[in-house]
C-alpha cells in the first residue's frame, strides 16, 4: 500500500511509484481504465476488493499504465462526474459483497483533466467476504500475482480466524475486568470503589503488525487526558505509555498495539446529598470528551479499523442514574454488580465521537428504567446545556 494516509496521496506519490518501480503485489494492483458495466465486468472488480479485504488489504489504483506489474505511465481515467463514479463503485460493493467490508475511495486530478481513481481496502477480521452478485457466490483470497480462488482449506481457516479473534477481544476485556475489580491497576494508589472502564480495542492488535512508537504522547500529554482530571503526567511504562491524574483517581492506558484502557473511580464516588449516584450529563460529557482525544490519536497513528468499543461500570449495585430532565427517584436502581454492556463495533474513523458513544450511554439509561440519554440528539450531537 502506498505508505501515506489516503486523503493526502498526491501526483508525487504516484510519480513515486513509476520511479521507484513499486510492481504489484499483494497490497497494490494497478488497472488503467475502469472495466464496462456488464454482469461479469462487475463480479470481476467485485473479486478484486474482496481479494484485498480477504488477504492483507491494500490499494486498487484505476488510471496506471503497468506492463508485467510494473507501473510505467500515469494516464489517469476520464469521467464526467467523478462524485456519481464514486457513488456508482461503492453501490455495487456495498451490494455485491456479503459481509460488507472496509474501504475508501480517493481521487487525484491530474493536469490532463483525467483522474487517478484510488480504493484503500482494510484487512478484514470480519470475513471472509464472498462475492454475492447476481448469484456468483465465490471467495477470493490474494497472493503477490494477484487474485485466486479461495479452496475449502482457506475458507474453514478464514472462518477460524474471525471466530478466533471475536474470543481474544472478549477474552482481553474480561481478564481486565476482573484485574481491576480487584483493584489491580497499573497505579498502585489507585482508590477502590466504584469505576468507569472505557476500552477501545483494534481488532488489529491481536496481529502481530501494529507496534506503535508512543513516545510522541510523553512530548505531548494533552494527546492522551484521563477521562476526569485537571491535571495529569504522561510516562513510559512496559505495556506502553500511561497518562496519571494528579488525583490518583483516573488514568488512561495505551499499549503498543493501538489498545486504549481507560479507567476512573472518581466520577461515581458517593456524595452525601446523593449516594450511589451515575451523574448522567457530568460522566457522559468527561467520557466523550476524553474519547474524542483517543479517537484522534489512533487515527493520528494510522491504527487501521475496525474498533470494538467498551464501556463497563464496576462496583455499581444499587447505584441510580441522575438528571436534570426527570426526578431522580424515578429511576430504578441498577440490581447487578458490574454493568458490561456490549460492545460497539466501528468500522470507520469517519463516525464521530457523539455518534459512537451515544448508543452506548443510552443502554446505561436503559438499565435504570430511561428509554435514551437526554444529553444527544438522534445523530450524537451533544445538546445538554
Amino acid at each position: 500500500m502506498i505508505n501515506k494516509q489516503l486523503d493526502q496521496i498526491d501526483t508525487n506519490d504516484l510519480n513515486n511509484l513509476i520511479e521507484n518501480g513499486v510492481s504489484e503485489k499483494k497490497t497494490i494492483e494497478y488497472k488503467l481504465t475502469f472495466s464496462g458495466d456488464t454482469d461479469s465486468d462487475k463480479k470481476e472488480f467485485l473479486g478484486d476488493i474482496s481479494s484485498f479485504a480477504n488477504a492483507s488489504g491494500g490499494d486498487l489504483i484505476y488510471g496506471i499504465k503497468e506492463v508485467e506489474g510494473l507501473p510505467t505511465q500515469i494516464v489517469g481515467v476520464e469521467l464526467q462526474n467523478v462524485d456519481a463514479a464514486i457513488r456508482k463503485y461503492e453501490n455495487i460493493i456495498r451490494d455485491g459483497l456479503d459481509p460488507r467490508i472496509i474501504f475508501s475511495t480517493h481521487t487525484v486530478r491530474l493536469d490532463n483533466g483525467n483522474i487517478i481513481f484510488i480504493f484503500r481496502i482494510n484487512r478484514s477480521w470480519i470475513g471472509p467476504h464472498r462475492v454475492i452478485f447476481k448469484g456468483h457466490d465465490k471467495f477470493y483470497g490474494r497472493n503477490s500475482a494477484g487474485k485466486y480462488q479461495l479452496d475449502t482449506d482457506e475458507l474453514r481457516a478464514a472462518f477460524n480466524l474471525s471466530q478466533t479473534l471475536a474470543e481474544k477481544i472478549t477474552r482481553f476485556r474480561l481478564d481486565r475486568i476482573a484485574e481491576l475489580s480487584a483493584n489491580t491497576t497499573p497505579v498502585p494508589t489507585f482508590p477502590a470503589g466504584a469505576k468507569v472502564i472505557l476500552h477501545i480495542i483494534p481488532f488489529e492488535a491481536f496481529s502481530s503488525s501494529i507496534q506503535l512508537d508512543l513516545s510522541l504522547i510523553v512530548q505531548e500529554s494533552s494527546k492522551l487526558p484521563p477521562m476526569f482530571s485537571a491535571s495529569w503526567t504522561p510516562r513510559i511504562n512496559l505495556d506502553g505509555v500511561i497518562t496519571t491524574a494528579h488525583s490518583n483517581k483516573s488514568y488512561v492506558q495505551i499499549y503498543k498495539n493501538g489498545i486504549i484502557e481507560a479507567v476512573d473511580t472518581g466520577m461515581l464516588q458517593p456524595n452525601e446529598s446523593r449516594p450511589n449516584t451515575i451523574p448522567g450529563q457530568g460522566y457522559e460529557e468527561r467520557i466523550l470528551r476524553a474519547f474524542t482525544s483517543y479517537w484522534r490519536l489512533l487515527r493520528e497513528f494510522e491504527v487501521p479499523p475496525p474498533f470494538a468499543i467498551f464501556l463497563t461500570l464496576t462496583g455499581i449495585r444499587g447505584y441510580k442514574i441522575s438528571s436534570r430532565t426527570f426526578d431522580f427517584d424515578e429511576a430504578n436502581e441498577i440490581n447487578q454488580d458490574n454493568l458490561l454492556l456490549p460492545e460497539k463495533v466501528v468500522e470507520t474513523f469517519e463516525e464521530t465521537p457523539g455518534k459512537i458513544l451515544k448508543s452506548i450511554f443510552d443502554l446505561v439509561w436503559n438499565s435504570c428504567g430511561i428509554q435514551k440519554s437526554p444529553n444527544f440528539d438522534e445523530e450524537g450531537n451533544w445538546i445538554a446545556r
